[in-house]
């Protein structure tokens, strides 16, 4: 049974689903998932977990950040705040590289955003973009996000590029949409490529049709990556064959090392097998691991 993560790039024109339903379809395995849902029209780093334990690390890598190269449109807003949408006004642009660039510098850091009416947030119980579809706008609660870097790469005519490094949850949608509102000229996503999620970097990655090749002939070995690969940044403990006994069996068992309260380690037997994830608790003003995942 195959058990790893494949870093890919998922191509322009299809969804993130139907990635996932290829590789099921070239490796004969049910378990199959992924992290991070890219738009149809993006393009970039989709990492895709084959097997039980893999397909257990995804929410980890989840709240991981994302890294992206946007190209955004000025002088142009439509209702999906990209270019997949209708357009609803057209303003000039009358902006230069240093106006952009200044506009930018105000959404580094930890800024609320509202997520567009056309994404997969629910909201009681329904996705925004089946309400957007039959001509709904609702009312939708602001979410705190963390832009870490946001880069003027080039910028000519009604065009920027933007390098954006940032939390999970960012929607470069809204962002391109929102640097055009403080210019006063309107923007949109024009095109949208992801360069990193977490530990897996474009630079990488396989695209999809190599990767379906090299699986179909079982040339896995450059491919396939360990299944606890998403889990690189958290801290990794070895605990005694004693307490390994114990972890599988999802009991608490004495944490070792430098942990903080709350924090999540990735723990390995001595052997060097990967048993799970642990939360560290404090009990008695002694620390614990509690098993938060069991891997098989």
């Amino acid at each position: 049974m195959m058990n790893g993560v494949l870093n890919l790039i998922k191509p322009p024109g299809m969804t993130s689903f139907d990635v996932v339903r290829l590789i099921k379809k070239a490796v004969g395995e049910k378990k199959v998932g992924h992290s991070g849902t890219l738009d149809p029209a993006a393009s970039g780093v989709l990492p895709v977990f084959v097997g039980r334990n893999a397909t257990k690390t995804i929410g980890y890598l989840d709240r991981t950040e994302k890294s992206y190269r946007a190209v955004m449109r000025l002088g142009v807003e439509t209702d999906t705040m990209d270019a997949e949408g209708n357009v609803l006004k057209l303003m000039p642009a009358k902006v230069n590289k240093s106006d952009i660039t200044e506009a930018a510098l105000g959404f580094i850091g930890e800024i609320e955003q509202i997520p567009p009416m056309y994404s997969a947030v629910k909201q009681k119980g329904k996705k925004l973009y089946e309400l957007a579809r039959q001509g709904l706008t609702v009312e939708r609660s602001p979410r705190r996000i963390m832009i870490y870097k946001l880069d003027i790469v080039e910028f000519e005519g009604d065009y920027a590029i933007l390098d954006v490094k940032c939390s999970s949850g960012t929607y470069i949608r809204t962002l391109c949409s929102d640097i055009g509102k403080k210019l006063g000229c309107g923007a949109h996503l024009a095109f949208l490529v992801r360069t990193a999620s977490g530990p897996f970097n474009i630079g990488e990655a396989f695209t999809l049709e190599d990767a379906i090749r090299k699986l179909s002939i079982g040339e896995t070995g450059e491919l396939l990556l360990p299944a606890d690969y998403a889990l690189k940044s958290l801290d990794r403990v070895t605990i005694s064959e004693k307490n390994a006994a114990r972890f599988r069996n999802g009991m608490t068992i004495p944490a070792d090392g430098e942990t903080e309260p709350g924090s999540k380690t990735r723990v390995y037997s001595c052997g060097g097998e990967l048993l799970g994830v642990a939360e560290t608790l404090i009990k008695d003003e002694n620390k614990y691991f509690k098993p938060e995942k069991i891997f098989s």
